[in-house]
């Protein structure tokens, strides 16, 4: 029976899009056993719905605005963290949290520690292309200074993600950079174009910002520092390109007319571009499976990061990741 934790009292909107998003992925049997961490004065009374649903206390809860370190040296009894305690423990088989992504970052560190040969664990994000796939983005947040390792690092941990979770038997790894040429690049791209050449994964060489969505890798590899704003400009464009196209239809009756006969064309390309479609993103490299939502996440999101949660539990992406470290650093 797959149990997962999640932190009730993380995100913009918790905790009552926390225990909706709870009660959604109960009632349409996503999971049998969530268990929600945070204080329970404030979470039992919103529970309409409590089967399949357990609270366990945590009288604290990290804010947004605070600092990795700072929550880590007097917040280890937070909800976000008491996840965490409870993956360590195998009480659960994965943990959810819409909180500060960097404290999560922190605490799964901490907690869990990191699997074997990974210095730091990294955020992937997953993005829909063009050509009906996905292409997966490494790291986008969790890690803004690095050195040629970790890039390696998490290239071969891209690898081993989209092999486990989406089938791709060789995936095409590419590397972000300011142009596919040789001579593009900074210091440290062009340290890492280099390493890469000379290990076994399907290296295609630099790739540019356009080629996270026109399907012709399956992993972008990056320092979070970029990661995370390439991340963050692809989100802005869908919600403005959205925007946009929602204030044209309203302008006038001939476009609502045409509206009417495409709103299914139109439907698709929303739920393709909406975060809350995919839910969250795995934090590979630390020992256990967390997901990271987004800050702003409502019910579906909640509902779809469990969603994920338990597809990577049925996959074993941890065990695979750990297998693909291991083989890549001690062949």
């Amino acid at each position: 029976m797959a149990r997962i934790a999640v932190d009730a009292m993380g995100g913009d909107f918790a905790p009552q899009a926390v225990v909706r998003g709870a009660e959604s992925a109960c009632r349409e049997k996503i999971v049998e056993q969530i268990i929600l961490t945070g204080n329970e004065d404030l979470i039992k009374p919103l529970i309409k719905e409590p089967k399949g649903i357990e609270i366990v206390h945590a009288p604290v809860s990290v804010e947004m605005h605070e600092t990795p370190s700072g929550a880590l040296r007097k917040k280890r009894d937070s909800s976000m963290n008491r996840g965490f305690e409870l993956l360590k423990s195998g009480a659960v088989q994965a943990v959810v949290t819409a909180g500060n992504s960097g404290a999560a970052l922190a605490f799964a560190i901490f907690t869990l520690g990191r699997i074997g040969m990974v210095d730091r664990p990294a955020i992937a994000t997953i993005h829909p292309n063009i050509k009906g796939g996905i292409t997966v983005l490494m790291d986008a947040g969790g890690n803004v200074d690095c050195k040629p390792a970790h890039l390696i690092q998490f290239a071969i941990m891209g690898d081993a993600f989209v092999r486990s979770v989406f089938g791709i038997k060789s995936p095409r790894i590419g590397l972000l950079s300011n142009g596919q040429e040789e001579t593009k690049g900074n210091e440290l791209t062009r340290e890492v174009h280099t390493m890469m050449k000379s290990i076994d994964v399907n290296y295609i060489g630099y790739v540019e910002g356009t080629d996270l969505h026109n399907g012709c890798t399956d992993v972008v590899v990056c320092d979070g520092f970029v990661g995370n704003v390439a991340l963050k400009i692809s989100e802005g464009i869908a919600e403005s390109l959205l925007s946009f196209f929602k204030e044209s239809v309203e302008k006038s009756i001939t476009k609502r007319i045409g509206y009417f006969f495409m709103k299914d064309a139109f439907e698709e390309l929303r739920k393709k571009v909406d975060y809350s479609e995919h839910g969250g993103a795995p934090l590979l490299g630390v020992d256990g499976i967390c997901i990271i939502c987004h800050g702003k996440s409502d019910e579906k999101a909640i509902k779809n990061a469990i969603r994920l949660a338990r597809n990577f539990i049925d996959k074993n992406l941890n065990e695979s990741i750990k297998e693909t470290m291991i083989s890549y650093f001690q062949s």
